[in-house]
């Protein structure tokens, strides 16, 4: 029952104090370590005891697989050089600079201690980076490399980490240490794409979102037990089985399992990942309660700890910068100064840091001081770089993520969609399917293209779409069917079942009209850029952006007819005016069949993005 109560406990506290957060606007995971710090201390709170097998076996391999299914692995492969140098040349880097700093720094620490102490906090969290990271808008290229670095290198990490802890025990040859790693990555690999490929298979036959859920919940474990029993890395073998799996969803389960998984992984992900903030936090009387047994003084243990974790920062913008310069002088591409200084600075450290350092033998000498350095270099980096990120991320004036651009590629990838869609209608039709059921299909798919095309160029003076109309008066009548379904529940007018089904295809469409569309112009972004076009496109090449308008008050043809049109087209051929597909006329349209003019172009103020009606293709 006291365990039980715990749970709760923590459960309430992370719950409470991560709203709050979000409300005031701060760092969840900084709030909840210092939630922690203060209720460490006061009395009666149990004393929290991380233990590192909890955290690297039980709650470990659940997070990385929650990151890794939601990871494109087309990016991933296209940023593998730069993921490749951080999660592994790096943390070898900060182990040998931050194990050296570490010897010198505190009295009677052996050299192959220092260096565990070095692999300890050589990762960065793959919580806190990437909250962060999408928090303050980072550009989508250092997020996506962020994302795949704190995937990786707590697999480097905990191989260096093991190298330390045999060194202690023994002399390491250099041979033992590659072979160490080959192994670890070798098996890690192997493993996750067994486990990947059986888990694709099984997932495929099991249509239930019950069971399927219930598999997924199984492969982060499998994948990591089954490599660390061969000396494999697990955390490799997770993350490459993720991988897969969140690469191939979309063809191995219906919608209903890739709903349920995509929320019960969310929440999951939310849960642990806050609870091990929170007990970072409570962890803090114990550790000082044991430093306090050591024989160095207060200012040595300040100023050891200041150090430990000021070369910490120091190793990642050194790596940063010489790796841009060594790139530099091969006449390699580079980044930009601006994006390899906010990947320098975005180095929080989280669980995996304190989690692997209680993995150290209880023998180590100045093993306490070990761990209270530890918890400053999580804590530090925490409140110093994820703290300050925000306003360096403002100071550089880093493009973030334009809503606009999403919106316009999300219309690209719909009309592409519904004109495959529509051209496999009549193929698949037959003699006795009636116009009826052909007419609300293409409607259906018109109505959902043109909703995404009406979305571009909105803006809060503009008058209601139809899409926007359509939606508000849904949301209305929804309500009233729910009304009516309560109204038939309470006076037992349907059995259950019935009623639970009804529920649940509510549910489904109030989850469709719920998505939003609403865009945040940024009037000082200037003229929103198109994305490349998917498909080459001669006359996008040839055409151009601007040409006279043949007329300034809207579309002629709407006010000739007395209709009226949603958004503005321009033709880049003679430069006519006319209305989209989503107005009731669709002159646009209309005047590309009667002049075969291929290209136009956007004409409503802050876009200029261009289509080709001929190949379907935007430039």
């Amino acid at each position: 029952m006291e365990i039980a109560v715990q749970i709760i406990g923590l459960v309430v506290a992370v719950l409470a104090v991560s709203f709050l957060a979000k409300v005031l606007n701060l760092s969840a995971p900084l709030c909840l370590i210092v939630v922690g710090v203060a209720l460490s201390f006061l009395p009666g709170v149990p004393d929290y005891a991380l233990n590192p097998d909890l955290v690297l076996i039980g709650l470990l391999p659940p997070l990385l697989y929650a990151t890794a299914i939601r990871t494109s692995l087309i990016d991933f492969r296209a940023n593998r050089g730069p993921i490749g140098l951080l999660s592994v040349g790096l943390v070898v880097f900060t182990t040998l600079g931050v194990g050296a700093v570490a010897w010198l720094a505190i009295p009677g620490v052996p050299l192959a201690a220092a260096f565990a102490l070095g692999a300890v906090v050589a990762p960065p969290d793959a919580v806190a980076a990437t909250a962060v990271a999408r928090k303050v808008g980072l550009p989508r290229t250092i997020v996506r490399v962020l994302e795949g670095e704190s995937l990786v290198n707590d697999a480097a990490a905990l191989v260096a980490l093991r190298t330390a802890i045999a060194a202690m025990a023994g002399a390491v040859s250099f041979w033992q240490v590659g072979g160490n790693f080959l192994l670890a990555a070798g098996a890690g690999v192997l493993l996750g794409l067994l486990v990947g490929q059986v888990a694709s298979v099984l997932r495929t036959r099991l249509q239930d979102p019950v069971f399927d859920t219930g598999m997924s919940l199984v492969v982060p474990y499998v994948a990591y037990v089954a490599a660390e029993a061969v000396h494999g890395s697990g955390v490799l073998a997770v993350v490459i089985a993720g991988l897969m799996l969140g690469h191939r969803e979309p063809r191995m389960l219906n919608g209903a399992a890739r709903i349920a998984g995509t929320v019960n992984w969310q929440t999951i992900q939310f849960l642990l990942e806050n609870v091990v903030f929170l007990l970072i936090g409570l962890q803090l009387r114990r550790i000082l309660t044991e430093v306090g047994d050591t024989d160095l003084s207060l200012g040595t243990l300040v100023l050891a700890c200041a150090l430990v974790l000021l070369a910490t920062i120091l190793c990642r913008i050194l790596w940063m910068v010489g790796i841009t310069l060594l790139r530099k002088a091969f006449g390699r591409k580079a980044w930009r100064w601006r994006y390899s200084a906010v990947t320098a600075w975005a180095g929080m450290r989280g669980v995996v840091t304190l989690a692997a350092v209680f993995v150290l033998p209880e023998d180590t000498p100045q093993r306490p001081v070990l761990v209270l350095a530890a918890f400053v270099v999580v804590a530090g980096t925490l409140l110093l770089q994820g703290g300050t990120l925000p306003w360096l991320v403002r100071k550089l004036r880093l493009p973030a993520p334009d809503p606009a651009q999403d919106a316009l590629q999300e219309a690209v990838l719909l009309q592409n969609m519904t004109t495959a869609a529509l051209e496999r209608l009549e193929r698949e039709r037959r003699p006795e399917d009636t116009p009826e059921v052909l007419d609300r299909l293409r409607s259906r798919m018109s109505n959902r293209v043109n909703a995404a095309w009406e979305t571009l160029g909105r803006s809060e003076v503009d008058l209601e779409t139809p899409s926007f109309a359509y939606r508000r008066l849904r949301r209305a009548m929804l309500e009233s069917e729910m009304d009516t379904l309560l109204e038939a529940r309470d006076k037992k007018a349907a059995d259950d079942v019935v009623l639970r089904r009804v529920l649940d295809m509510l549910a489904i469409e109030e989850s469709m009209l719920d998505r939003s569309t609403q865009l945040v112009n940024d009037p000082a972004s200037g003229w929103l850029k198109a994305p490349p076009s998917t498909a080459a496109c001669k006359h996008l090449k040839s055409a151009p952006y601007h040409v006279p308008a043949d007329s300034e008050e809207g579309c002629q043809d709407c006010l000739a007819e007395g209709t009226t049109w949603v958004h503005l087209r321009l033709c880049l051929a003679c430069g006519h005016v006319a209305c989209c597909d989503s107005s009731p006329a669709q002159h646009a349209t209309r005047h590309f069949r009667e002049s075969q003019h291929p290209v136009m172009r956007s004409f409503e103020p802050g876009e200029k993005w261009r289509w080709c009606f001929v190949h379907g293709s935007l430039g």
